[in-house]
């Protein structure tokens, strides 16, 4: 069965973005990018829940026109060829041949994305998707990674209702700058 992989990128004080929806801040330097793009080009699919996926489909359909960034140019071909699936309660229909689930029962509508054959499914962003994912005891690891900076308020990185035991399965540093925190449900 394939996992769910929730790959999110958190201030040093806990929040997904600033007070003002900002997220200007993640660095993405060398040693990022380059486990970045791995591990996105040998997924099956990606995850977004509404709010990211706007942004997404919003961006790299034409991102080699607005960005000359190193990280923007190697990520394009990736995201055009990966199948990519929305979590939304609202949403029905998507563009660039997206799949939206969420409409009727999400967990039997994820369950059954992850028993299709084929590399894990990521998560990219999404706090609301994450925590409606975590609620279902359906993501299976937690890449998240943390930035040198505080923002001082804004979304935090976890809105669930109910603890969540996690076990520490690696930790690692990219660009003398960031922390990865990697974690598997416990239990």
């Amino acid at each position: 069965m394939r996992k769910i992989v929730y790959g999110v990128h958190q201030s040093l004080d806990g929040f997904i973005e600033g007070p003002n929806g900002e997220f200007d801040w993640p660095e993405m330097g060398p040693e990022l990018s380059a486990y970045s793009l791995e591990q996105c080009d040998r997924s099956g699919a990606f995850l977004y829940g509404r709010k990211v996926w706007e942004f997404m489909a919003a961006y790299w359909p034409q991102a080699e026109s607005i960005s000359d960034h190193p990280h923007d140019l190697a990520f394009v071909p990736i995201w055009q060829r990966t199948p990519k699936v929305v979590v939304s309660r609202t949403l029905t229909e998507a563009d660039h041949g997206v799949q939206v689930v969420g409409g009727g029962d999400l967990g039997k509508e994820v369950t059954a994305l992850k028993e299709q054959p084929g590399g894990d499914l990521l998560l990219n962003g999404g706090a609301d998707a994450a925590a409606a994912l975590t609620e279902l005891g359906l993501i299976d690891e937690y890449q998240i990674f943390v930035h040198p900076v505080v923002l001082g308020g804004g979304k935090p990185v976890f809105s669930v209702t109910e603890r969540l035991n996690l076990r520490l399965v690696e930790s690692r540093t990219f660009d003398g700058r960031s922390v990865l925190l990697r974690y598997h449900r416990a239990g």
